[in-house]
């Protein structure tokens, strides 16, 4: 949800601008010595801010983003308004239709709901499936996520090799790991960056509309994705942590 943020507040303020500072430093690196890189956009709060920094420093990082066909309506809304704001034409990656047309025709239209194993089905053939195909032929790839977020990403790292993506594997980055949920959304309201409608409705993580629902004060944050399932399993296959 949109967090409500003191921007007189001096501490939260250096805060921001030291991490800025080492994001940015961060994304010029990639983007020297990793092309072609990718950034991969949920159209969340954190991709914004990443979207932004990328946007005005004029880096050669494409960003991409997945559609996997059950967007809500507002993240369509903020795709359409991306562009007239930035002029961005984000690159959009579909699901297979023969793949989505068997797993719907053998499971059902909402077979996600029965089970883990099935929700991951359905995750990979909109999600994992095409992403492998919008970073086939990268050097890296980028992300979003942040540590905090939840249990799955305690001890994110900044940077990793993911042998899991692409072809041969690539470097995977998380510029925002160590920034909190008041630093990312400081730097949105101090730099009037475009974000999801649906973030001031108690939705903070926003992904499929049919897997994700508002929270409640004092909820983790990712606690409206797939909400019927245990913490420990909230992961779509998108993001596959190596010992």
């Amino acid at each position: 949800m949109s967090v409500h943020v003191n921007l007189d507040d001096q501490a939260l303020l250096t805060a921001v601008a030291t991490k800025v500072d080492a994001a940015r430093r961060l994304l010029r690196e990639i983007a020297d010595d990793f092309s072609p890189a990718a950034f991969a956009s949920s159209l969340g709060a954190e991709d914004m801010v990443l979207t932004h920094l990328i946007v005005r420093d004029r880096l050669d990082i494409e960003i991409f983003s997945l559609d996997t066909g059950r967007l809500p309506v507002e993240t369509y809304d903020l795709i359409a308004r991306l562009q007239r704001h930035y002029g961005l034409k984000l690159r959009l990656y579909y699901p297979r239709h023969e793949l989505l047309e068997a797993w719907t025709r053998e499971h059902g239209i909402n077979a996600f709901y029965e089970s883990v194993e099935l929700r991951k089905g359905c995750c990979h053939i909109r999600k994992v499936e095409p992403l492998q195909r919008a970073l086939a032929g990268r050097k890296a790839w980028i992300t979003g996520m942040r540590a905090q977020q939840s249990a799955t990403r305690e001890g994110l790292p900044i940077r990793s090799f993911d042998a899991g993506s692409g072809d041969r594997g690539l470097e995977k980055f998380n510029p925002l790991s160590a920034w909190s949920e008041r630093e990312v959304w400081a730097y949105l309201k101090l730099n009037q960056v475009p974000y999801n409608a649906l973030h001031d409705k108690f939705y903070p993580s926003i992904g499929c509309a049919p897997c994700t629902r508002p929270v409640t004060p004092g909820e983790d944050v990712r606690s409206g994705r797939w909400w019927w399932e245990n913490p420990e399993s909230k992961e779509c296959g998108l993001h596959v942590r190596h010992a």
